[in-house]
């Protein structure tokens, strides 16, 4: 009996000892994700879209990517999402003197610019005056505020019933209409200006395609809840590719 306890004892111990060497729970972690530099270009996007979902000017994509207007692109082509675009630069270079002498520094003294005051946020008026016309797409009740600092609130989202009316918010072009970027669900984005982008977002049906021209108050869309669990309107606004608070262009 006594061996028997023995040996049962020996073995407790040795299960003990092969668990302490196992890899710690830490070690077994995912390693931190990376910086996305690139993107594979999948069917039914376009460069508009794909610069909406990284939050870039479709402008600075394309010259990146040395993409020229109208800024076709084709599924499988890789895009780069960081760098710069090719800049012609002009290098001077001096001439040699006819005089054999040694060259002479000159000091150049630069004003220095004054700094810049913080600006106070009682400062900043309600509304942004801007060069578009903008009007409400749809009337309903304001259901998310814009959040700058909060990627699932770059725009406004605003109830509605199933089937009613999204109008422009603006004369524009459809440069986008489809389901390809996640989370939208069924999206249109309208380009105004160089400047300014409006996309429509969780639509029940599109109404209009990429490059049609639309009115402001045209009805481009039908509400709805794709890519939601609810009927409304996800609105949003960038100017130069960045999220901006559309009630502070909407009268």
């Amino acid at each position: 009996m006594y061996s028997r306890l023995f040996f049962v004892t020996i073995g407790c111990l040795f299960v003990t000892s092969c668990a302490s060497n196992l890899a710690p729970t830490s070690s077994l972690n995912q390693p931190p994700s990376q910086k996305i530099r690139h993107h594979l270009v999948s069917k039914g996007e376009t460069l508009y879209s794909i610069a909406w979902r990284y939050g870039k000017d479709f402008k600075e994509l394309a010259a990146i990517n040395g993409i020229r207007s109208p800024y076709q692109i084709y599924p499988g082509q890789r895009l780069n999402l960081t760098g710069q675009g090719v800049v012609a630069t002009r290098s001077t270079v001096a001439k040699p003197s006819s005089k054999a002498s040694r060259p002479v520094k000159k000091t150049v003294k630069v004003a220095a610019k004054p700094a810049r005051k913080p600006v106070r946020k009682s400062s900043i008026p309600a509304k942004v005056r801007s060069s578009i016309k903008w009007r409400w797409p749809v009337r309903g009740p304001l259901i998310a505020r814009f959040q700058p600092n909060n990627p699932l609130r770059k725009g406004v989202d605003i109830g509605g019933e199933k089937g009613e009316s999204v109008q422009a918010a603006a004369d524009g072009t459809v440069i986008y209409a489809g389901s390809a970027l996640r989370g939208y669900g069924k999206l249109l984005i309208i380009k105004h200006s160089e400047e300014f982008l409006s996309a429509y977002a969780h639509n029940h049906k599109l109404l209009v395609g990429e490059g049609t021209a639309v009115k402001a108050g045209q009805r481009i869309a039908e509400l709805g809840s794709s890519g939601t669990d609810r009927n409304m309107l996800h609105f949003e606004i960038r100017k130069d590719g960045q999220p901006v608070d559309p009630l502070t262009y909407l009268p």
